[in-house]
């Protein structure tokens, strides 16, 4: 099980979902890596390939991402496909771009703080996220629909999380879709949409109101 950060953020953000998802008896690498100073090209290949070195001879490859990690995952596949993958889970995940990067990419400061990755997650279609197509794996989204940000959500012309909205996280060919009332900032560290991906993981689709959460370590141990 491979866990990927968001733009700006780091492996401590998904600590408590890493813990959640190794309790329930997934093997899990939460990789680091640079988000602010190379492109998402560059990135992709940084933060996937030595995680997928590590995992070494294991039967199936997970991997759970927020933001900009479902972003290096389908860069990454788009060149290098992973025989052994098995199912992706995207937090928030701007699959089509976000306003937010149209409004303010140009202001000064912008790249400075974000770097070359964030000025490629907009919306226009030479954005990176909506060049790459659609998924031709196994994924399931969650997208958040609050925000601690009004600011930046008044320059999304709909539902959001602070930074994506939910229309922009669904992407062509994904297995199943489900929004959530969490922002895009610490939806990561909801016990609901852990609850949530780890029923994906084991699954392939999010519970809906018929369909009982499980409880206890999964009965097969992956990757």
């Amino acid at each position: 099980m491979i866990l990927l950060h968001g733009l700006g953020r780091s492996d401590g953000s998904m600590e408590k979902l890493a813990e959640a998802i190794h309790e329930a008896g997934y093997d899990t690498i939460n990789v680091d890596y640079p988000s602010t100073e190379y492109p998402i090209e560059t990135l992709a290949g940084r933060a996937i390939a030595p995680a997928l070195d590590r995992c070494g001879s294991a039967a199936e490859i997970n991997f759970v991402t927020h933001s900009m990690g479902g972003i290096l995952v389908r860069q990454y596949l788009s060149r290098v496909p992973i025989e052994n993958l098995g199912r992706v889970v995207m937090l928030g995940p701007p699959n089509n771009g976000s306003e937010v990067v149209d409004r303010l990419g140009d202001f000064p400061g912008f790249h400075f703080v974000l770097g070359d990755a964030g000025l490629q997650l907009g919306t226009g279609p030479m954005s990176i996220p909506n060049r790459l197509g659609a998924a031709n794996f196994d994924v399931g989204i969650i997208a958040g629909t609050r925000s601690i940000n009004p600011v930046l959500s008044q320059m999304i012309p709909a539902t959001d999380d602070g930074k994506v909205s939910v229309q922009s996280t669904r992407l062509e060919g994904m297995r199943d879709h489900i929004s959530m009332p969490v922002t895009h900032v610490f939806m990561m560290k909801s016990d609901a949409v852990i609850a949530q991906v780890i029923h994906y993981l084991r699954h392939g689709s999010f519970r809906r109101q018929e369909t009982p959460l499980e409880q206890g370590p999964a009965r097969t141990k992956l990757n």
